[in-house]
């Protein structure tokens, strides 16, 4: 099996990783030769589509060359897979629900104590974030669990939101 996975990895990166690649640079190659402001703005969001496509693909690559036989016929891993169902969920509010804002929330039923710390930086980070995206950040903790809810407008005529 393992074998198999190193040539599933090694003809995504000689296929659509450097088709990927490929249409990247025809495209800085637009951008240079484009007169036009609102092309070259226009073409560079595309440029940042295609090098986010480019590391997906790496990331894959890396990861079916890492996977043991066993890890291959086993449950994939939970938060990997967890992952991807949240960005196919984002994708879709993004791409096509016309939404004016996304709620999310999320909560547990462990032991609570979810507090900001010194020199701890996941609540923190998870509040910054949110708030560069112009959002808020509710977190409730006690010995029932914890709950995370975030609100984030999506002003569809914002583009820096799509570009961050």
């Amino acid at each position: 099996m393992k074998n198999e996975l190193v040539i599933l990895a090694q003809e995504l990166h000689d296929g659509i990783a450097q088709d990927l690649v490929g249409l990247g640079f025809s495209i800085d190659n637009a951008i240079s030769h484009s007169k036009d402001s609102e092309t070259r703005k226009e073409l560079r969001a595309i440029r940042f589509s295609i090098s986010e496509q480019i590391e997906k693909v790496r990331f894959e690559i890396h990861r079916l060359r890492s996977l043991s036989p066993n890890q291959a016929h086993s449950t994939p891993d939970f938060s990997y897979q967890l992952n991807q169902v949240f960005n196919e969920i984002l994708r879709n509010v993004l791409q096509h629900s016309k939404a004016t804002s996304l709620s999310i929330s999320f909560s547990d039923n462990g032991i609570g104590g979810a507090t900001e710390k010194v020199d701890s930086f996941g609540l923190l980070g998870i509040k910054e974030r949110v708030h560069f995206l112009r959002g808020e950040t509710l977190i409730e903790s006690d010995q029932n669990g914890t709950k995370i809810a975030i609100h984030i407008p999506l002003d569809k005529n914002d583009t820096s939101i799509n570009s961050r």
